[in-house]
């Protein structure tokens, strides 16, 4: 039985064999303490593997760090198209878990965390900012930001991040975004691809944390994460972050997958700037349905929204009370004023120009792109 358990093995694997000792087949007498060469180790390694079938059991553990969404020790991604709050997203659910609240109504395995910010930019830091003003009470969650760029197409970086850690020991560490962290790696070849997903997989052994990669999606939304199909095999968890503000479990390796989520965005003052205008973040609160993904505007719809978005420019306000939104607001006569400029209402009379506008801005209340009280008139998307 022996014979044949160990027939066909490699010359080198079956003399580690026959060094080895095997319940089943009784000892093996050696002269001296044995040889501990790789291939011997290697063989030890897998035969403590080998599990009989009437020896397996159910696993009813399941193994989170946000349950239903995210893994312990796992690798995952979450990718979505420009601007549509994939950071947002990724900050709320790594403070959540960072101070021990659940996430969405999610349980939590809570630990340290650790952000990669390697777009830098002041974005990250305001958008931190806000989400402390909102939630004063999570403050001081063991959440630890690293705002520069990475390399981890080579080892060098993700050694020494895995140094840089220490007895830290985060259960999540978050790699924003994918694109300003593989160097002079190419997303779209397997080999780079390979290659960045080994350096992850070494600060993820390395701290016992999970590894979040943010990542981008091509020109169509529906077609998933770009670049190479060895990321996405790579990983247990891919996250679609939509246009829409809809958060979907596209890939999930050990866990079902949960339902969909959704949010809005809800701007946030921080303070004024050295021009005295005010300075916005934003924050993530839940919402019952998706976001209405709106259709670029054509025609006269186009104009007066251009001349809106000057007349907010140069005559807009801010802060006009408790009966009017926080962002930047402006009176309906500089609307009209500025169509005219840009010919909404030319060769037209006064009366007949009254008509255009008012016609413009009720096509534009319609199509859900502006808002209208009291004499002022503001962006929808503005009015987060």
């Amino acid at each position: 039985m022996y014979d044949e358990f160990t027939r066909g093995l490699p010359p080198e694997v079956r003399d580690a064999a026959d060094e080895m000792t095997f319940d089943a087949f009784g000892p093996v007498i050696h002269d001296g303490p044995p040889k501990k060469t790789p291939a011997k180790t290697r063989f030890s390694e897998i035969k403590r593997k080998l599990v009989r079938l009437d020896a397996i059991k159910p696993v009813l553990e399941v193994n989170y760090l946000v349950k239903g969404w995210l893994t312990a020790n796992g690798l995952s991604m979450v990718y979505g198209p420009s601007n549509a709050g994939k950071t947002f997203v990724v900050l709320d659910l790594a403070m959540h878990l960072a101070a021990g609240e659940p996430w969405r109504g999610c349980k939590v395995n809570p630990g340290p965390v650790l952000y990669i910010a390697a777009e830098g930019g002041s974005g990250v830091l305001n958008r931190l900012a806000a989400f402390k003003l909102e939630y004063p009470a999570m403050a001081a969650a063991p959440f630890y930001l690293l705002p520069i760029g990475v390399d981890l197409h080579g080892p060098g970086d993700a050694k020494i991040i895995a140094h840089l850690l220490g007895d830290l020991k985060p259960v999540l560490i978050v790699v924003d975004t994918l694109a300003r962290s593989i160097g002079d790696g190419d997303e779209n070849t397997a080999k780079d691809a390979a290659m960045f997903v080994r350096n992850c997989d070494l600060i993820r052994e390395a701290t016992g944390g999970h590894v979040l990669i943010v990542h981008h999606t091509g020109k169509e939304e529906d077609r998933g994460a770009r670049g190479s199909s060895a990321l996405r095999a790579a990983v247990d968890t891919e996250i679609l972050v939509g246009a829409d503000h809809r958060i979907s479990s596209k890939k999930q390796r050990d866990m079902v997958a949960p339902d969909d989520l959704h949010f809005t965005l809800r701007s946030i003052t921080l303070g004024v700037d050295e021009d005295g205008d005010p300075v916005t973040s934003a924050v993530v609160d839940p919402a019952e349905k998706a976001l209405r993904i709106r259709k670029p505007l054509t025609g006269k719809n186009q104009v007066a929204m251009t001349a809106l978005t000057e007349a907010l420019d140069k005559q807009g306000q801010a802060g006009m009370g408790e009966d009017y939104p926080r962002c930047t607001i402006v009176a309906v006569e500089h609307w009209r004023a500025a169509c005219d400029a840009h010919g909404l209402t030319s060769g037209v009379s006064e009366a007949s120009g009254r008509v255009a506008f008012h016609r413009a801005k009720v096509n534009l209340m319609e199509l859900g792109e502006v808002r209208e009280f009291g004499g002022y008139v503001w962006r929808v998307r503005d009015d987060v």
